[in-house]
Order: structure tokens, then sequence, then C-alpha cells
């Protein structure tokens, strides 16, 4: 995992803003995607050298107002906000927000209460590991024969990186591969004691395909998306995914599948074995 998640992030965002974005005029000769340093650096008020020693890990210790004026300067948005303080707040070594709790591994009734509403939709419970905690009929029967559901304790991340499965149930696997590594690195990342146990297994076990993401995805996956999944007796289906915190003392999350499309609302109709229309394509 790269030791400066808070210049990796900066550097990726400036990037991603283009200088008709941020308001700038565009030239004809650009060498650097999206703003340059200097560019950042006079829209947020600040030195270049003090842009570069923030990229390049020298400086981890921006202050509020400059962090603010930085958050400014690329466009973030909220969440993005949050996640640019929450790595400035934990550039300390051995700092974790989770103290030394382990993965909560227990699913309320009440969230097992509310898996059983969202039936017949694809839906699952997930802590901090990925770990598959709980999920309804309609995701068991898409998941199941997949090979996710594996093992005494599935995982998403271990399926997506050493399953050989993976890149046939994902066609985009390259995409899924960088969102599990980001959900992985999120909050306390490899700084949580569990967490880094199974970076490093992953690690050794995946070698390039999983290490060199952890030093240039960063650690803010999409809360929502389309993702493409192949299943033996359905086809392709597109799924369309929102991502649901449960309160911070569950340290868990609720992912709830919808079909992106009428082909795929009439596959999961056709593996649940109802009549087409039970689930309506968004």
């Amino acid at each position: 995992m790269s030791t400066n998640e808070l210049g990796l992030f900066l550097r990726l965002r400036r990037e991603a803003v283009t200088p008709a974005e941020a308001g700038l005029p565009t030239g004809p000769r650009r060498r650097t995607p999206g703003l340059r340093r200097a560019e950042l650096a006079t829209l947020a008020g600040v030195s270049v050298e003090y842009v570069t020693r923030l990229e390049q890990g020298r400086d981890r210790r921006p202050s509020a107002p400059v962090l603010a004026a930085l958050a400014d300067a690329l466009r973030l948005t909220p969440s993005e906000r949050v996640h640019l303080h929450r790595l400035a707040k934990g550039a300390d070594p051995g700092f974790s927000c989770q103290g030394g709790a382990g993965p909560n591994r227990a699913v309320r009734q009440t969230v097992r209460a509310l898996l059983e509403q969202l039936e017949p939709a694809p839906a699952v419970v997930l802590n901090r590991l990925s770990e598959i905690l709980a999920c309804t009929d309609g995701y068991r029967r898409l998941a199941e024969p997949l090979g996710l559901l594996d093992g005494v304790r599935p995982s998403l991340a271990r399926f997506v990186f050493t399953n050989p499965r993976a890149r046939t149930v994902y066609p985009d696997w390259d995409t899924v591969a960088d969102e599990q590594v980001a959900a992985l690195k999120q909050g306390p990342g490899s700084t949580d004691a569990h967490v880094g146990a199974l970076m490093a297994e992953l690690t050794v076990f995946c070698g390039e395909s999983f290490a060199g993401r952890l030093v240039t995805v960063p650690g803010l996956p999409r809360p929502n998306g389309v993702v493409r999944m192949v299943h033996p007796e359905a086809g392709e289906v597109r799924l369309a995914y929102e991502t649901l915190g449960l309160p911070a003392d569950d340290d868990q999350q609720v992912v709830v599948h919808l079909p992106a499309d009428h082909a795929s609302a009439a596959a999961l109709d056709l593996l649940a074995g109802r009549r087409p229309g039970a689930l309506r394509a968004v």
C-alpha cells in the first residue's frame, strides 16, 4: 500500500480536473493531464513548492484552511472532502480510527429483517474485509452458482483476486478489481491490522495485479454504479448498485443491486422463478 495516501489522492484528483472545469484557459500544448501543479497552487493560494511537497509526501500535515482551499480548487464532492480530511488526520504511522477492534461479523436482527424486505433484489451485507455476512435469496441465486459464496467466510476481494473464475464472472474485471482495492483502503486501510493482513495475503498470492493497485488506486470506492456479471444460467446481467452505510458501530454496509436494463430484469426474474416484471429496470 502507498505510504503517501494523501499525496496520491491529491495528484489523482489534480489530474482529473480539466483547466476548463477550473475556469482556466486551455493551452494547445499540455504534457500533464488535468491541472498543472502551478495551476492548482494558484487556485488554492499556496506555493508550487508546497503542492509538490504534499504530493511527494514530504509534508503530510496541511492545515484545515489549506485543505479547504485545495478541496475548492479541485472541485471535490462532499464525500471526497471528508476523505481528504481523513487522510490528513490519519497520516501518523499506526493511527487507526478503529483502534484495535476486529471486523464485526455479527449482523443485527433488524438488518436481517431489512434484507427480507428487499427480496427479490440481490442484496448483501459486507464488513470492512469485504466478507459476505448475510444476503437475500435473490443474491444467493445470483452468486452461489458463480462461486461467490464458497468457503467458510466468503470474501468479495478474495474472490475477485484469487478465484480463476472471477475474470469470466466480471467482464470488466479491471474496474471491479480497482473498486475492491479502493474499498479495502477506505478508512483505516492497512493501519488496521486485519485489513493489513488481508492486503499482505493478497499481495503474496496475486503479486502485481493486487500490489500494483495498492500504490495507484485511492481509497475512495464508488458508492453506486453499474456492474456487469455473467451467470451460467441467466447469461450477462447488468446490475445497478447502491451502497447503504450502516451506523459506525456496525462497521458494515448493505449493497443493493437492481437490474440496469429490461434484459437483466428478465434474467433475474428467471432465476427467481417469478413472473416477468417482479424487478423493474432502473
